[in-house]
């Protein structure tokens, strides 16, 4: 089978390899769609994860189950499932408090084990979801989704009737977006996006939500005026400006990925205060589900984020690149795409053009 593999840190290519040999527990899922995260290139460069070479990455995946083993009995060649990519060890502190994505001996299809950037993966049977008649696409995204409903879990934000009045996230990234639009499907009545892309922040509009532009003076006017506010760039100094738009008694909550070595400087006086509450958010648990619901009733909005569906090939070179093109948000690897790659072409969201699947 074809897949993309890191053979060591900071070497990644296309491999052919044997196809994965059914055990105990496990299902045979050939891979429909497979999103590309930030956390892949940090696999790559072994700055994430136990550096786990060679390692076939991928941790968003979707697709249908091609053989199960003799023991299980949960799903059945055909189903259509999304995977659940924690491996939680289910006896730490940790898991004894139910924060499985806290788990001190965590594993993760993907990062420690074969992911999904492959025609096949194999994958124990309880990490399987159905997903109905879901496209792959976007039950592909139910794993970046069940991140952000474990942030927002983390702070506090879980119905419509103790939803924040408003809210604002730095970041116009797919990630970011994500976020802002699960706001709004948490009841959130006006969900406002910082970024210094006039492209994205375009985007961001088009998505019903309010751009605002990094650094301005229109957003330095909402001082203090948000109810809840989260950064999603893993930056460090727009880490360290949040308590400033957060409104008193309002909730800021750390969602992108800093460097490990990164500081900021925050005045203790002022969130006791204004009795400010902060948040940290790693990971997803156990929520993939929940994430699933919420694609199914979505109106085909997150599915928007979607703007590359890939041969594997193709996706590769997204995985060594070093800087991010603003008109790119979520890159798929599409099973589809190797018998459709000669299809008709469709208007991106950016003025662009993107090889059509069919669902």
């Amino acid at each position: 089978m074809k897949a993309i593999r890191f053979t060591a840190a900071g070497i990644a290519g296309m491999a052919e390899l044997d196809m994965p040999k059914l055990t105990a527990g496990h299902a045979l899922v050939r891979v429909r769609a497979a999103g590309l995260c930030h956390t892949d290139i940090e696999v790559l460069h072994g700055r994430y994860g136990e550096g786990a070479f060679p390692l076939v990455p991928g941790h968003e995946y979707a697709g249908t189950v091609e053989a199960v083993a003799d023991d299980v009995t949960t799903v059945r060649p055909g189903d259509r499932v999304a995977v659940d990519p924690n491996i939680p060890c289910g006896h730490c502190a940790a898991c004894r408090k139910g924060l499985t994505n806290l788990c001190a001996g965590l594993k993760a299809y993907g990062v420690t084990e074969n992911g999904g950037f492959a025609e096949f993966s194999l994958v124990a049977v309880d990490h399987l979801h159905g997903i109905g008649d879901l496209s792959f696409d976007t039950a592909a995204l139910a794993e970046p989704l069940a991140c952000v409903l474990n942030g927002l879990g983390a702070a506090g934000v879980e119905a419509a009737e103790g939803a924040p009045g408003t809210a604002l996230v730095f970041g116009a990234g797919p990630i970011g977006l994500l976020l802002a639009l699960s706001l709004k499907a948490k009841g959130v009545g006006k969900v406002a996006v910082a970024d210094i892309s006039e492209q994205r922040l375009a985007f961001a509009e088009s998505l019903g939500l309010e751009p605002l532009v990094s650094g301005s003076q229109a957003l330095a006017a909402r001082a203090r005026g948000f109810d809840f506010v989260a950064d999603a760039t893993g930056v460090a100094r727009v880490v360290e400006g949040m308590i400033g738009f957060t409104a008193d008694g309002g909730t800021a909550l750390v969602f992108g990925v800093c460097a490990p070595d990164a500081r900021i400087s925050v005045a203790p006086f002022e969130i006791f205060r204004r009795q400010i509450r902060l948040a940290g958010s790693h990971s997803l648990n156990r929520n993939i589900p929940q994430a699933l619901d919420i694609l199914a009733q979505d109106d085909g909005t997150m599915a928007r984020l979607v703007s590359h569906q890939l041969p594997l090939s193709e996706v590769l070179p997204f995985v060594a690149k070093a800087g991010g093109d603003p008109t790119t948000m979520k890159v798929q690897f599409s099973a589809e795409a190797y018998r459709r790659r000669a299809g008709k072409t469709v208007a991106s969201p950016f003025g662009r053009t993107v090889t059509h699947l069919s669902r």
